[in-house]
């Protein structure tokens, strides 16, 4: 990354990271914005969702999965059309086509179709031996409310039947799960849920500046944070390195541990 060699500014890991990761979330993108994304923010963005069921009805989705494959950026689908497939019995049939569209990651969520927990681990199980998993825990109802040693069970169960990282919900609006209806970090339930979790297993949805903020602050530079909006990649980058007002006293001026 061409960080300037004179500034004292945090370090980050290098492509493909287990940890700091930067999960963007692309609602419908043109081949053309992909490839403007890659060439400005290629190398810090980890991974692509394309959101919800999106890749069913993108008239371009092929020529855009080659894009994202050129540059090394993994693509998986939005957990919504997962939902839909185990709720139809036709798990199957998503995998091969997930197969054929040569994609290696996966996401399985409960978010909007409410799946049994043990039914989701025998999943998580089953997909883990052909895919890299991504769980979600959390609900997109914002008036939804877990008790926050629901979400460390349900994240610790997903984790230990196969998922390589557990997505703590936001919705891309960022108001609902780990924030409230208005957006504002629901800090008491983070700090139960990092308490008992390796929060490097986690990423925690943060479209919105101010919880992108909140979770660096708290976590550091090496967070793990996703749902981010393609054009908000490079603000969160500055954010990362405290080239930005919100975190430079806590990153680019020594704040860092």
């Amino acid at each position: 990354m061409p960080i300037a060699h004179f500034l004292d500014v945090p370090e980050r890991s290098e492509k493909p990271r287990e940890r700091g990761l930067t999960h963007v979330i692309d609602r419908g993108l043109s081949v053309a914005e992909v490839d403007g994304l890659m060439e400005v923010a290629g190398g810090i963005v980890d991974v692509v969702k394309l959101g919800w069921g999106t890749a069913l009805v993108s008239a371009n989705l092929r020529p855009k999965l080659e894009r994202y494959v050129a540059h090394g950026v993994p693509v998986v689908l939005g957990g919504t059309l997962t939902e839909l497939a185990i709720r139809q019995g036709r798990l199957d049939g998503m995998m091969a086509w997930l197969h054929e569209l040569g994609l290696r990651h996966v996401e399985i969520s409960d978010g909007t179709i409410a799946i049994e927990p043990e039914v989701k681990h025998g999943l998580i199980r089953r997909l883990a031996r052909e895919f890299t998993v991504f769980s979600e825990v959390g609900s997109k109802d914002a008036e939804f409310i877990m008790a926050p040693y629901v979400w460390v069970e349900q994240i610790e169960g997903d984790l230990e039947a196969g998922a390589w990282k557990v997505i703590a919900e936001a919705r891309e609006s960022g108001t609902a799960g780990i924030y409230r209806a208005d957006g504002e970090v629901r800090t008491g339930l983070i700090e139960e849920i990092a308490h008992s979790v390796d929060t490097d297993r986690l990423i925690f949805d943060a479209p919105l500046r101010q919880q992108q903020v909140w979770q660096l602050e708290r976590f550091g530079t090496e967070c793990n944070l996703g749902n981010i909006a393609p054009e908000d990649v490079l603000s969160l980058e500055t954010l990362r390195l405290g080239l930005r007002s919100d975190t430079v006293e806590r990153f680019a001026l020594g704040g860092e541990d």
